[in-house]
């Protein structure tokens, strides 16, 4: 039977093919440990599972980091278990590379530029949004969909963060009108946020500021 250990070492990737850690979001406040140790253990390839914590409560943040063993292993996972669901629940998995997401905690949020993306297909995850810019623009960081917190649905839009200024703003130009899945995509730009909380925060506003008639209804 597979177990979780702590690794003695740090794995610190240089290049997307060197990533083996994927990022897991939309967790609901019981998951734990043990329950994605049940869900990944089997395949045998599982190095260390973190669930993200807020440093004050103690409660999860509702997202978290799962090791394994090599690059291909995780691109396997990510693969298979991405959009399907979690055992024992109706929600789906939610997973994506862990290259933005680990890294970027560490950094000035002032080094971020995000586009927001309107009119998504449902179908469209954070991973498929991420690719669609990152085969055009070397500097994505990394791409999340806004989902309903209670459904689990795409809400219909996301964003994109880049490192570099310059694609983020050839990006708003060439990448308006491009389908990712089955829709033409609406971009415009992210509204900054002046917060010390980063990335969860961001995201977190975001959810009240953006959902108005202007981004949802066409003439």
């Amino acid at each position: 039977m597979a177990t979780i250990t702590a690794t003695q070492h740090h794995h610190h990737p240089t290049s997307l093919e060197e990533v083996r850690t994927l990022w897991i979001g939309d967790l609901q406040f019981w998951v734990d440990e043990s329950y994605l140790n049940s869900c990944f253990a089997h395949t045998g390839e599982l190095v260390s599972i973190k669930i993200i914590r807020n440093k004050i409560t103690g409660q999860p943040e509702g997202y978290g980091f799962v090791e394994f063993v090599s690059h291909q292993a995780a691109e396997r996972i990510l693969q298979t278990y991405n959009g399907t669901t979690m055992p024992g629940t109706d929600q789906m998995f939610r997973l994506n590379w862990a290259s933005f997401g680990i890294g970027e905690r560490r950094t000035d949020p002032g080094l971020e530029h995000s586009i927001f993306v309107g009119d998504l297909a449902p179908d469209v995850t954070d991973y498929l949004l991420q690719e669609t810019f990152r085969a055009h623009y070397p500097s994505v960081r990394g791409a999340k969909v806004v989902t309903d917190p209670n459904t689990g649905r795409s809400k219909g839009y996301g964003f994109v963060k880049f490192a570099d200024e310059m694609e983020r703003n050839r990006a708003m130009t060439e990448m308006n009108g491009v389908y990712c899945s089955t829709r033409a995509m609406r971009i415009s730009a992210a509204t900054p946020k002046k917060t010390t909380a980063g990335f969860q925060q961001q995201y977190a506003v975001a959810k009240a500021v953006y959902p108005v008639p202007a981004y949802t209804i066409r003439d």
